[in-house]
């Protein structure tokens, strides 16, 4: 019986344990394979360098702009997207009916397509832009939207941030719903403000969406291209020059592929490393309130 339940385990996992192999497994193994060659994309051939690339990897100005970017990301984008995410699910948490249709229609961007939604913006950011023309003429602001490093930056990490907003306050409002309303119900027979409520209540309480939130935009900081692709190209001056970028960059601009291999596999031991370190640091603050 054990035999045939180990069996029928095996044939049940088998179709993510193939999916892994091949969308996973071995691609990783052909990364590593590259990361230590010269192949340029196109030649049948190509030569072994060792750690070469790796070595000049660590000197590039691009991926150390790429590793510092990444940071910048995450300072500005994280507050944006939470915050407007909680806002949101508050808004909804705060309506009589129809929740649902609301929280539907913040989640639609979620859905747009980033090469199109990065086109609108990047039209309505030009110089000659209704915008640009109405700061000039009446409040005496030309501003180089995405030719300032600083102003590039906040561009995108909002855009970003305006995608995903909806789908993490679909999260949000889920935890609001799963608070105990005879907590709140108790703090305000104590007399107890709405705004200590919110902090010493609400706040703690939200902790397992709030973490799963910050996990997703976390990992979200660390795959962002398609709107520094289509607004940017990385620059000015590589001041949004992200991690996929630079590979994007090296792999299909330059055709080196071996080299865009190895930056690939530092931005992903990075990667790993960040999200491992934020995530302990996550949970310290959740044990802080009650969560082991």
């Amino acid at each position: 019986m054990n035999t045939k339940q180990g069996r029928l385990g095996w044939l049940f996992t088998s179709p993510y344990l193939i999916y892994a192999v091949f969308f996973f497994l071995i691609p990783l193994v052909w990364s590593l394979f590259l990361s230590m060659t010269d192949w340029n994309l196109i030649s049948p051939t190509f030569s072994f360098v060792g750690i070469t690339n790796y070595t000049e990897a660590f000197q590039s100005p691009g991926v150390k702009a790429a590793f510092f970017v990444t940071f910048k990301f995450l300072a500005v984008f994280i507050p944006l997207v939470v915050a407007s995410s909680v806002i949101v699910a508050l808004i909804v948490k705060g309506l009589p009916k129809y929740k649902g249709i609301f929280l539907i229609g913040f989640f639609l961007p979620y859905l747009a397509s980033g090469v199109v939604s990065s086109l609108i913006v990047k039209g309505l950011l030009s110089y000659n832009s209704p915008i640009n023309e109405f700061l000039r003429n009446s409040l005496g602001l030309d501003i180089d939207w995405l030719g300032t490093p600083f102003a590039a930056l906040f561009v995108v990490a909002v855009i970003i941030a305006w995608k995903f907003t909806g789908y993490y306050a679909l999260i949000l409002t889920s935890g609001f719903e799963s608070i105990n309303k005879e907590i709140y119900e108790a703090a305000m027979i104590d007399g107890v403000s709405a705004w200590q409520r919110f902090w010493k209540i609400t706040f703690p309480l939200l902790y397992p969406a709030l973490y799963t939130v910050l996990i997703l935009s976390i990992g979200v900081t660390f795959g962002i291209f398609t709107e520094v692709y289509q607004l940017t190209g990385g620059g000015p001056n590589f001041a949004t020059n992200t991690w996929q970028m630079e590979i994007f960059t090296r792999a299909f601009s330059n055709l080196q592929a071996g080299y865009a291999s190895a930056i690939a596999i530092i931005a992903s031991v990075v990667t790993f490393i960040s999200i491992f370190i934020i995530r302990k640091i996550i949970e310290l603050w959740g044990k802080r309130n009650g969560w082991d």
